[in-house]
């Protein structure tokens, strides 16, 4: 029950990421960053405008799904969590 108990006082954020260890992370996020960079330089302002509300709509669509992704992993957790006490 520890862990609920630290979720439920706000201890625990399940949304942040340890990603320092990850060396794939890191060099996807690089890759990402240089070819945004790239990209950005060569296009003219309505067309940085319109890649604007594009990678907006993208995050936006990411920060949906990644709830979507905890609140059915937690759902799951529970689950097993019930299957266990029930034994």
């Amino acid at each position: 029950m520890k862990l609920l108990e630290e979720f439920w006082y706000g201890n625990i954020e399940p949304t942040d990421y340890d990603t320092s260890a990850c060396k794939e992370y890191k060099e996807a996020f690089r890759l990402i960053t240089k070819n945004e960079e790239k990209l950005l330089a060569s296009m003219t302002d309505e067309q940085k405008d319109l890649f604007s509300r594009y990678t907006d709509a993208v995050r936006e669509y990411q920060t949906m799904a990644e709830c979507l992704l905890f609140q059915n992993s937690f759902k799951l957790g529970a689950r097993m969590m019930i299957e266990v006490m029930e034994e």
